[in-house]
């Protein structure tokens, strides 16, 4: 296949890169030659003629001057493409009487500067970009006897309509969220941020699926060596697919092996544009409505943006409400695996005999019946998530209740262990991150089994190795426990406690921003 394709394009100046990377050669980049039906024949072969894709041949008015266009089916907007393209070079030409010169080259000159009516538009002589263009969904204009092509930029596939992000819903604040589309994202943010120092860098990553990813950050912010080592990490990215943000999450985290999220991902673009007035960056990827956040900290992954919406009071609780619900997540069934099995003398005595008459005719320890109960409650919930969205809500109300209930009846478990299973439940469904939600998850399972060999003792050390984990723990190279570990005062009342407003004046000193006053700058720079 690829002997004949060569013969049949042995006169070009210079064939593709496709076909010589197939050979296992290195070349210069592949250049169009003056014949545009060698061109289109090209296209075609690099392409596979596929159905989809759209080649419109004509003659420029009344000459013998021929051109095509060329683009893809469902990626180029049809109906630009016959307003603004085709119709505009019979119009121009014909109907306004304009000379069409003689010289291909000059032709195409008239066309670019006087009759294309078009936004974005350039010229470009490699083949490769020709068929980069036409594969984002733009349209490649060519004309007989000129190896320069005319790059339009066309795209105008569907997307999703904008909606309110499903993991993220807020009782107070903006219902928009990110799409699919990287345009429509790069819109919401610069809707928030109208700052001309913002910075939107694209480049290309994924050496089949090319997609385009954003670098959005403030350019007078953001730490100047934060920026240049993420950079850094997304050029060192070398594969053929990036499906999605998950892809680049992957590659640039510090740590592969801590269940902790190194990286945070959010739908809010409210949430994004707050982060970049902090210094931080911002990665946006094509086909993705999740857009990365750098660096991270424990404390950014349990704020929520509702928390800076309410007054000072209602945020700073609701972040106390959080931190309390991140420790009862991984701890509480291993406090009542060692109370219940080492330590009963810790519980008041009239519980301890409730306990204890609960228990009666349980066949079961303590840590049996807890992984069953948690294995359970976690099943349910990955089942609802499965489901479709009525049925998954039916399934997880009704499948607890129910199997909660025909277990208690039927003395597998105790209702304690019922009770205690339905809060932690509770408690990981209060964390705003669900990311951070899955790695307490995971590491509940290691405090239980702590708890059940050591008792209380191997609470106190499962918590203990945790936090060493987390002191150890980066994110960019940045302190994941920041302001605490390390130290920075300052930065303290936006972390637990949500300071008023006005007491926020300058930016967290971890992030090291170029600018730290937030408050009464009066510098437009």
């Amino acid at each position: 296949m690829l002997r004949r394709i060569l013969a049949r394009h042995r006169k070009q100046k210079a064939s593709s890169p496709l076909i010589q990377q197939s050979l296992g050669q290195s070349s210069p980049p592949a250049l169009l030659t003056k014949s545009l039906q060698d061109n289109l024949d090209t296209i075609r072969t690099l392409l596979g003629n596929p159905h989809d894709l759209i080649i419109r041949s004509f003659f420029i008015g009344n000459t013998q001057h021929s051109c095509a266009v060329v683009c893809i089916d469902g990626l180029a907007n049809s109906q630009l493409l016959q307003d603004q393209i085709l119709s505009n070079i019979q119009l121009m030409i014909t109907t306004a009487e304009k000379k069409v010169p003689t010289e291909p080259d000059e032709i195409l000159s008239l066309l670019y500067e006087e009759v294309l009516s078009v936004v974005e538009i350039k010229k470009d002589d490699s083949l490769d970009q020709v068929l980069d263009c036409v594969l984002y969904g733009d349209t490649a204009l060519l004309v007989n006897g000129s190896s320069t092509a005319i790059l339009i930029d066309s795209k105008g596939w569907k997307s999703r309509a904008i909606e309110e992000p499903v993991s993220e819903g807020l009782v107070r604040g903006p219902r928009d969220g990110f799409t699919e589309d990287i345009r429509d994202n790069t819109v919401r943010i610069r809707r928030r941020v109208k700052d001309y120092h913002l910075r939107l860098d694209a480049s290309i990553v994924g050496t089949r699926s090319k997609t385009e990813v954003i670098i959005a950050y403030i350019d007078n912010l953001v730490d100047p060596e934060l920026l240049d080592e993420i950079k850094r990490r997304i050029e060192t990215i070398d594969i053929d697919e990036i499906e999605e943000s998950g892809f680049i999450e992957q590659w640039i985290e510090d740590d592969f092996m801590s269940p902790f999220p190194q990286v945070h991902n959010t739908e809010r673009p409210d949430k994004v544009a707050a982060s970049l007035f902090q210094g931080r960056v911002a990665i946006l990827v094509d086909g993705s409505p999740m857009v990365l956040i750098l660096p991270v900290t424990l404390g950014l992954l349990l704020h929520s943006p509702e928390d800076y919406y309410e007054r000072w009071i209602v945020g700073t609780l609701a972040r106390l409400l959080r931190y309390v619900a991140a420790f009862l997540a991984v701890f509480s069934p291993s406090f009542y695996i060692a109370l219940v099995t080492y330590h009963p003398g810790l519980i008041p005595s009239d519980l301890a005999f409730s306990i204890a008459a609960t228990r009666d005719g349980v066949p079961f320890p303590a840590f049996v019946e807890s992984i069953m109960m948690v294995t359970t409650m976690e099943l349910l919930q990955e089942a609802g998530l499965r489901l479709p969205k009525p049925i998954g809500q039916t399934v997880g109300i009704v499948g607890g209740l129910v199997i909660g209930d025909a277990a208690v009846s039927a003395g597998i478990v105790s209702p304690v262990m019922v009770i205690v299973v339905a809060l932690t439940a509770i408690a990981s469904f209060a964390i705003p991150a669900y990311h951070l939600a899955i790695a307490l998850r995971m590491i509940r399972y290691l405090a239980m089994i702590a708890a059940a060999i050591f008792g209380v003792y191997g609470v106190v050390l499962s918590f203990i190795v945790i936090m060493i984990h987390l002191a150890n723990l980066t994110s960019i190279g940045y302190p994941y426990l920041a302001p605490y570990a390390p130290h920075m005062p300052r930065d303290w009342k936006d972390q637990i406690l949500r300071a008023p407003v006005t007491f926020l004046k300058t930016r967290p000193d971890m992030l090291h921003p170029q600018d730290k006053t937030r408050l009464g700058t009066g510098d437009p720079s």
